[in-house]
């Protein structure tokens, strides 16, 4: 699988870039070549502002209902379902995600994403009309916030593209879309899609480029809103920027969720659920409940179902359909994971992992690894680590198991196992996250997704998305 590409996708037109650089995409599980893109510089993002700002004002655009732009939004969910299997190989190679996993997820579920915010444009467009204490009646009307600029993460680079493109284009807007330098060559295929699809010229751009670039972009003068989904420490810095320029932003970071076993949990079904809650694309995903909470008097039990069900997974080629867990992303990251392990062998005890596969001598694979006797308090517990490692922290009781879930910087995800549903729920409803599952976890279509702490502001998913890329008029009529 070999590509390489040599424009941008501005206005509707395949645009050259206005420097030489470029970027060098490898295959995560051979180390191979797959394929080069043009590296965007500011000039090329002024392009792609500058025709964002152009649709908006344009009738083919701007001008039409939002029933309309539901019907738009429907042919391109069309498009994409059409290159799904594309797509899901693409990144894949990239990113070193399971096929078993991109399939659904990047190749099918963004698909859903589409198919959601083209059915609730359908439902926009009338004022909410309310009683006025002093008047006649209060019209409240939403217009679209104008240019988003969409910064996208390599870990689920069409999913969590089309999270912030579905309610964008639904509300109105426009969008300069900017990957992540290491999973450009989807972008391509989405682009393609819109293109068969007649989006409208400009409404949908995209520039690759790097963190130095893209900060060009969130402080662009053109641009009304941040999109922004990866690093809390990135989100930080693109906060600071945003709150000084009063620019609307959405921030979805990391996190350090936890899954807590309450004393009645199976554990056979907890490790059938491991691979969606706690170890999602090797690791690589931001809710992953990587710190495993206990009861003392299961403690043993729990550690040696882990470590037996770690050594279980089929470490491999990240296109082989057997495979369960992939390479890292790239080499830099494969090396910071590492270096995490090797911190956790001094905090904590080694149960299973803590290597490198011995059946391969290419790609940036690292064993699924298990540490047990971990305190809350240490590195490998607080930090985030984004890959296929959990640590396994005793409780004595549930109310000690509620304070060390929250006690942690982060509030994305995490989840509660319980033969008893309803009183699992009782305690998720305790946990400081901004998601908690119930004998399993996978973020719902329709409800909001989001963290709360450092792990970001805003929603995503559901109708509350959509009002993120509005603003928000109040008319009084007083007679």
């Amino acid at each position: 699988m070999t590509a390489s590409r040599d424009s941008f996708f501005i206005g509707n037109e395949w645009v050259k870039p206005a420097s030489d650089r470029r970027f060098t995409l490898i295959n995560a599980s051979t180390e191979e070549v797959i394929g080069t893109a043009p590296e965007g510089c500011e000039a090329d993002l002024d392009a792609a502002v500058a025709a964002a700002r152009r649709a908006l004002a344009d009738p083919a655009w701007g001008g039409i209902m939002p029933q309309e732009r539901a019907v738009i939004m429907e042919r391109f969910m069309g498009a994409i379902a059409a290159r799904g299997e594309d797509i899901a190989r693409l990144v894949s190679a990239q990113n070193g995600m399971p096929i078993g996993i991109s399939v659904p997820l990047e190749g099918q579920f963004s698909v859903g994403v589409v198919q959601y915010y083209a059915a609730l444009a359908k439902t926009l467009g009338q004022p909410d009309v309310r009683p006025s204490q002093m008047g006649k009646e209060t019209l409240v009307e939403g217009s679209p916030v104008g240019v988003v600029a969409a910064i996208v993460p390599w870990n689920f680079p069409v999913t969590l593209a089309l999270n912030k493109i579905a309610p964008a284009m639904a509300a109105g807007c426009t969008l300069v879309i900017k990957p992540s330098p290491g999973t450009v060559l989807d972008s391509y295929v989405l682009a393609e899609a819109a293109l068969e699809a007649g989006v409208p010229a400009g409404v949908l751009n995209w520039v690759a480029a790097d963190r130095d670039v893209g900060a060009y972009l969130v402080s662009h003068p053109g641009v009304d809103k941040v999109a922004f989904t990866g690093s809390t420490a990135a989100g930080r810095a693109i906060g600071r920027t945003c709150g000084e320029l009063l620019r609307p932003v959405t921030l979805e970071l990391g996190g350090k969720s936890a899954a807590i076993l309450l004393e009645d949990a199976d554990i056979g079904a907890f490790l059938q659920g491991v691979p969606m809650a706690a170890m999602l694309n090797n690791g690589q995903a931001c809710y992953n409940a990587t710190r495993i909470l206990a009861p003392k008097a299961r403690y043993g039990e729990v550690v040696d179902a882990l470590a037996g069900f770690a050594n279980s997974l089929v470490v491999g080629d990240a296109l082989d359909p057997g495979t369960h867990v992939g390479p890292m992303a790239s080499a830099a990251h494969r090396d910071r994971v590492e270096n995490y392990i090797e911190i956790g062998k001094h905090e904590a005890r080694l149960v299973a992992g803590g290597g490198r596969p011995k059946n391969t001598n290419h790609g940036w694979f690292v064993e699924p690894t298990i540490f047990a006797d971990v305190d809350n308090s240490a590195r490998i517990a607080q930090e985030e680590i984004f890959g296929p490692v959990l640590s396994v922290i005793a409780y004595d009781g549930e109310d000690d198991a509620i304070r060390i879930a929250n006690d942690s910087q982060f509030g994305l995800g995490g989840s509660v196992w319980s033969a008893d549903s309803g009183h699992a729920t009782d305690i998720a409803r305790k946990v400081q996250s901004g998601t908690v599952g119930v004998n399993g976890y996978m973020p719902s279509l329709g409800a909001p997704f989001g963290g709360i702490k450092g792990s970001g502001l805003g929603r995503e998913f559901g109708p509350e998305a959509i009002g993120a890329y509005q603003n928000t008029k109040s008319i009084y009529v007083m007679g």
